[in-house]
C-alpha cells in the first residue's frame, strides 16, 4: 500500500514536496486555507485535496478535529509542514495522533524566538542580549544594563512580522501598553547592526549533511519594514566566513535538537566586534525564492531532498545526499509599480529565472564566478530601484514575496 503524506500549508508554497512526494509513490493529502484554494498547486501531484473555511491553519480544535476526522478512513503515516506557521499546529497533531516526527517541546525552538535564544544562550551560542517582555523590574534593569536602541519582536511570527525598533525606554512603555495583555508574547533584544546572512540546510539523524552560506543585501527587516530591493547571494565556498557560519550553524542544530529535516537560520556578523551571532532558526526551507536560488547554485532542491529524506525514514531506508555543485547565485527580488512590468532588458546570459508575480519583479543569475554574481545583483538592484521599484507599508498579516 502507498505511504499517506498529509502537508498542511498556511501559504502558497512547498509544490515541489508534493511533486517528489507523489514521484516517489505516495499517496499525497493536502490540506490548506480557504483563500489559496485557487493558487497554482501542482494539482496532478495531490491526491486529495481539502480546504479550510478560515485563513490560519492553526485554529483549534477545528484542525484537529479535521485531520481526526481524515484519519478514520485514512492511515496517514507522515504529517509534515509546508509552512512556518504550521510547524507547531503540526507537531501537536503528531503528538495527537502518536505519529513520528518532531513533537511540540522541539516545535517550539523553531518557531518561538524566546524559547530559541533561550536554548542557544544556554548551550553557549552567541546571541544579542535580550530579555522576556514579562516582568517590568526585569525589563527597567535590562534597559539599565543594555545599550539601545532595541528590537521588539513577537515570539512566534516569521519572515520580519510585527518587528519594531525602538530608541529609548520612553519609547517602549507606549507600545507595551498598545500590546495590552498580548505584551508576554513578546522578546526585547538588542539591536545589532551589521551584515545579516542565512544558512540553509538538509539534515538526516542529527548529522548535517548539506549546508549553503549566503548573504543579504539589506536585512530582511529593513526590506520588509522599509521597503528596497531584496537581495540575496551565497558566499565563495571554503571562505573564512562561510567555514565560521557552517561550524556555528552545526551549533545552533544540535542545541534545538533537528534529528533531520530542512533548517534555514540566520545570524548577523556585528559591525561592533566582527562576531557572528544567532539570530533565529526555522525548521523549513528559506522563503522569498531562496530556495531556487540555492538549487541553480548547488544543484539541490531543499523540497525535494525533504521529501526523500522523509519517505527514506518512513520505509526504514539511509538518506544518501545526491552529488551538488559548486556555483553561484543571486536573487534580487522587489515590489514593482506596473501590475506586470517588461522586464525584457534584463536579459544578461547569466539570468535563469524571473519571478511572475502581480506587481513583483525578480531575477536570479548564476555563474561560475561569485564576483561575476556579486556584481550582477548589485547592478540589478540599482536597476529595479529606477525602473520598477514601488514602496509599501507592511499590512497585518502581510507575507513577503
Amino acid at each position: 500500500m502507498a505511504p499517506t503524506i498529509l502537508c498542511l500549508a498556511s501559504y502558497f508554497k512547498g509544490g515541489a514536496f508534493l511533486e517528489e512526494c507523489k514521484r516517489l509513490g505516495c499517496h499525497t493529502i493536502l490540506i490548506t486555507s480557504q483563500d489559496l484554494e485557487h493558487e497554482a498547486w501542482p494539482r496532478e501531484s495531490i491526491d486529495e485535496f481539502f480546504v479550510m473555511p478560515f485563513a490560519n491553519l492553526f485554529k483549534q480544535p477545528d484542525i484537529t478535529h479535521a485531520v481526526s476526522y481524515l484519519a478514520r478512513t485514512r492511515k496517514i503515516d507522515r504529517i509534515i509542514a509546508l509552512d512556518d506557521f504550521d510547524v507547531e499546529t503540526v507537531a501537536d497533531l503528531r503528538e495527537h495522533l502518536r505519529m513520528p516526527g518532531m513533537g511540540g517541546s522541539t516545535a517550539r525552538y523553531f518557531r518561538d524566538k524566546l524559547a530559541m535564544r533561550v536554548q542557544a544562550r544556554d548551550e553557549g551560542i552567541p546571541v544579542p542580549p535580550f530579555v522576556h517582555v514579562l516582568n517590568y523590574d526585569d525589563l527597567r534593569d535590562y534597559m539599565a544594563r543594555v545599550p539601545g536602541p532595541w528590537v521588539l519582536k513577537p515570539r512566534s511570527e516569521a519572515s520580519s512580522m510585527g518587528i519594531r525598533k525602538v530608541n529609548s525606554a520612553d519609547e517602549l512603555w507606549p507600545l507595551l501598553d498598545e500590546l495590552g495583555d498580548r505584551q508576554s508574547f513578546y522578546v526585547l533584544e538588542q539591536f545589532v547592526p551589521g551584515d545579516v546572512f542565512h544558512v540553509d540546510s538538509v539534515v538526516w539523524n542529527k548529522k548535517v549533511l548539506f549546508t549553503i552560506c549566503s548573504k543579504y543585501g539589506l536585512p530582511p527587516m529593513a526590506v520588509y519594514q522599509g521597503g528596497g530591493v531584496f537581495i540575496t547571494g551565497n558566499l565563495p565556498y571554503r571562505a573564512p566566513e562561510e567555514q565560521a557560519l557552517q561550524a556555528l550553524n552545526r551549533e545552533v542544530i544540535a542545541a534545538m535538537g533537528m534529528v533531520r529535516g530542512v533548517t534555514h537560520a540566520e545570524f548577523i556578523r556585528s559591525e561592533v566586534d566582527g562576531a557572528f551571532h544567532f539570530l533565529e532558526i526555522a525548521a523549513r526551507v528559506g522563503g522569498a525564492n531562496i530556495d531556487l536560488m540555492i538549487e541553480h547554485a548547488a544543484g539541490s532542491n531543499l523540497w525535494r531532498e525533504w521529501a526523500r529524506l522523509e519517505l527514506a525514514h518512513l520505509r526504514g531506508e539511509e538518506y544518501t545526499l545526491p552529488p551538488t555543485k559548486e556555483q553561484y547565485a543571486g536573487l534580487v527580488v522587489s515590489l514593482a509599480r506596473d501590475p506586470w512590468p517588461d522586464t525584457s532588458a534584463y536579459n544578461d546570459p547569466e539570468l535563469v529565472w524571473r519571478l511572475h508575480k502581480e506587481h513583483h519583479v525578480g531575477f536570479i543569475v548564476a555563474a561560475p564566478d561569485h564576483s561575476r554574481v556579486q556584481s550582477l545583483i548589485a547592478s540589478y538592484a540599482d536597476r529595479i530601484a529606477h525602473d520598477f521599484m514601488a514602496v509599501a507599508p507592511p499590512k497585518a498579516g502581510e507575507r513577503p514575496v
